[in-house]
């Protein structure tokens, strides 16, 4: 990878100087666009990726054949061991009988049957081995399914929570379970929140101020894209 190219989390753990030695990436889509690629090319560590999409499995093979330290799990991760139908739309790969997905709520979305697909699916206590240090997660609306089955309790944890006019459907579930196994905000971006471990390292006053002001354009930017959906939905029935 070229120099200066290092995705924020990767810079931010480096900043705090954080040992940590097993990362996992649960929804890697394209292994290029990983949210834990440094950690596992720069560092080489110990990494788990869970994905259940067949050509996202393809490209990862591909991608990580000279990475031992890399696993690909090829499922998604939901409530039971068994079968769980997921819909492609794009980048967006979603399960069918969420409430709503990020492909749904901002780009308008309706399943359509020819994307819809069958995977294998596990409980994240089965894929989890109690030792993963830093988590990502991206699961176009189903990511309360790994929370809620963490055996790991990793030193940072990253989430897709919100977007556009986008908020994840289990949003509350996710910060009452954060709230009450010792986790806080670090900072967020227009997609993801990222939380740590409270005592794992100090967060310093200029990122508690960068995250209300980040806070602050998320929510804005929400109310006005569902207000400009407000407003269009009312021209269109005159």
């Amino acid at each position: 990878m070229r120099p200066g190219t290092e995705k924020k989390l990767y810079t931010k753990v480096q900043e705090k100087h954080l040992s940590v030695k097993h990362v996992c990436e649960v929804g890697v889509w394209l292994p290029e666009m990983s949210n834990i690629l440094d950690f596992i090319i720069k560092d080489k560590l110990r990494t788990t990726l869970v994905e259940p999409d067949p050509k996202s499995i393809a490209a990862i093979h591909a991608w990580f054949r000279d990475y031992p330290n890399v696993t690909l799990l090829p499922y998604a991760a939901y409530d039971h061991h068994g079968v769980l139908e997921l819909v492609q739309r794009n980048a967006s790969t979603f399960v069918s009988t969420l409430p709503y997905s990020p492909a749904q709520v901002n780009d308008n979305y309706h399943i359509q049957q020819e994307d819809r697909f069958s995977v294998e699916c596990r409980r994240f206590d089965e894929l989890d081995d109690a030792s993963i240090d830093l988590l990502s997660v991206d699961t176009e609306g189903s990511e309360w399914y790994v929370i809620r089955y963490l055996k790991s309790r990793p030193l940072v944890i990253s989430v897709e929570m919100h977007g556009k006019s986008y908020l994840n459907p289990f949003y509350t579930e996710i910060a009452d379970w954060m709230a009450r196994e010792g986790y806080d905000k670090w900072y967020m971006d227009k997609t993801d929140i990222v939380y740590y471990r409270k005592g794992a390292f100090t967060v310093s006053g200029a990122e508690k101020w960068q995250l209300s002001l980040m806070s602050a354009f998320v929510r804005f930017r929400r109310a006005r894209k569902r207000a400009g959906k407000l407003f269009s939905g009312k021209k269109a029935g005159k």
